[in-house]
């Protein structure tokens, strides 16, 4: 399945993403950078994307709405790309299993940092 990436995330995950996630896109790539929620969730929902985003306003909106589209909401704070693209590396088990269920959101957090 393939995922629309929001305005939040950087565009360099696109390319990464690819190989696990064909047809992935980033809101710029579709000059929507500045679209509102709704004109991401219409299109995601029309074109088939699952919304990607740090912006928990899509968790509301996948509770309000319900799905399609789905949402995956990165609880990540001020991460690098870097780090983004290592949790959905660690995640992608537990993302193909969202995609394959009928739950609406899927919430990925980093693990706690061990003391």
């Amino acid at each position: 399945m393939k995922l629309l990436l929001d305005q939040n995330l950087s565009r360099h995950l696109v390319a990464a993403l690819q190989s696990t996630y064909p047809g992935t896109r980033h809101v710029i790539e579709l000059g929507l950078m500045t679209a509102e929620d709704t004109e991401l969730w219409a299109l995601a929902q029309t074109e088939g994307y699952v919304i990607m985003s740090k912006d928990s306003d899509f968790v509301q909106l996948a509770l309000l709405r319900r799905a399609p589209p789905k949402v995956i909401y990165l609880r990540v704070g001020n991460s690098s790309t870097e780090q983004i693209l290592s949790l959905l590396q660690k995640q992608q088990t537990r993302i193909q299993a969202f995609l394959a269920s009928t739950e609406a959101v899927l919430i990925l957090s980093p693990a706690p940092a061990s003391a």
